[in-house]
C-alpha cells in the first residue's frame, strides 16, 4: 500500500485475553523484531467482566516487552457495549487512555468506529465485523499508523 514494503505477521488468536497474550508475547518475541506492533486486544477482557486492573497490568506488560524489543506501539483503544454499566465502560477506557501517553505509545481509537453501530457492517452476534467493514477498520487506523511507518524500511 502506497509504496511501503512492510511484511505484515498477525500474531492474534481470536477470542484470546490479554492474558493470553502476554503468556505468548516473550516466545514471539524471540522469533521476529517487528518495527511497529499494533495492540488491539483488552475487548474479549471487557466482556468477560475481567477485573480492570488484572486487564491494566497485562497490558502494561505487553507494552514494556514490545516497547524493550525496539518496536513501535500502536495500542487501539476498545469499547465495550453499555449494558456493562457505566462506571465499568469509564474505567475501561481510561486504562487506555493512560497507557496511550506512554512513551513510545501511540493510541488509536476503536477500530469499530462507525462500523459497531452499524447492524450492516457487523455480523449476527453484535461484536464482529463483516468483511465489508475491513477497509474501513484499515481507515480508521491509517492515521495513526502512518506517520509510523517508514518508507525506506524493508521489514
Amino acid at each position: 500500500m502506497e509504496g511501503y514494503r512492510y511484511k505484515v505477521i498477525n500474531a492474534s488468536i481470536s477470542g484470546e485475553t490479554t492474558h493470553g497474550a502476554n503468556k505468548r508475547l516473550d516466545g514471539i518475541l524471540r522469533e521476529m523484531t517487528p518495527h511497529i506492533t499494533i495492540v488491539e486486544l483488552g475487548g474479549n477482557d471487557g466482556l468477560r467482566g475481567i477485573p480492570l486492573a488484572e486487564i491494566r497490568d497485562n497490558l502494561q506488560d505487553i507494552i514494556e516487552k514490545i516497547s524493550f524489543s525496539g518496536s513501535n506501539i500502536l495500542l487501539v483503544e476498545m469499547l465495550l457495549p453499555p449494558n456493562y454499566g457505566a462506571a465499568y465502560i469509564e474505567n475501561f477506557v481510561a486504562v487506555y487512555k493512560k497507557l496511550g501517553s506512554l512513551d513510545n505509545v501511540t493510541l488509536a481509537k476503536f477500530i469499530l468506529d462507525n462500523i459497531a453501530d452499524d447492524p450492516d457492517l457487523m455480523q449476527s452476534d453484535g461484536i464482529h465485523p463483516t468483511a465489508e467493514a475491513q477497509e474501513m477498520m484499515l481507515d480508521n487506523l491509517w492515521p495513526y499508523l502512518y506517520p509510523l511507518l517508514d518508507k525506506d524500511a524493508n521489514q
